[in-house]
């Protein structure tokens, strides 16, 4: 029987470093989104939030004139300074930028593997 733990995930996690802007009744905070897909993300912040809050978040692209905008995301899970959020209301513009930011992850991962000698 094996320890490893089940990944129960549906789809693919994309390592990032965005900043991020969220809030819900009644706190304002901000962070770094450190995973990213099309049904969720994770989010790294000095700030204290509880599992169960709705929230609204505005992620910063590298490209300056876009940014995601998450009308409405659910906190599933809160471990110390992170916490996991799933994506519940996405606009059909922020729907088309987040897919086109996912299609181009496999790019962006070869420009990071070390090239060989």
């Amino acid at each position: 029987m094996s320890d490893q733990p089940v990944n129960w995930r549906i789809h693919r996690r994309l390592p990032v470093a965005y900043p991020v802007i969220f809030g819900g009744a009644p706190f304002v905070g901000e962070g770094v989104v450190s995973d990213l897909s099309p049904s969720g993300c994770s989010v790294t912040c000095e700030r204290t939030v509880l599992t169960g809050s709705y929230i609204r978040l505005s992620v910063v692209l590298p490209n300056p004139t876009s940014s995601l905008f998450i009308e409405l995301g659910k906190i599933r899970w809160v471990r110390g300074n992170a916490f996991g959020v799933e994506f519940i209301r996405v606009p059909t513009l922020t729907r088309h930028r987040l897919d086109r930011v996912l299609s181009q992850a496999p790019a962006l991962e070869a420009n990071l593997l070390p090239v060989p000698a």
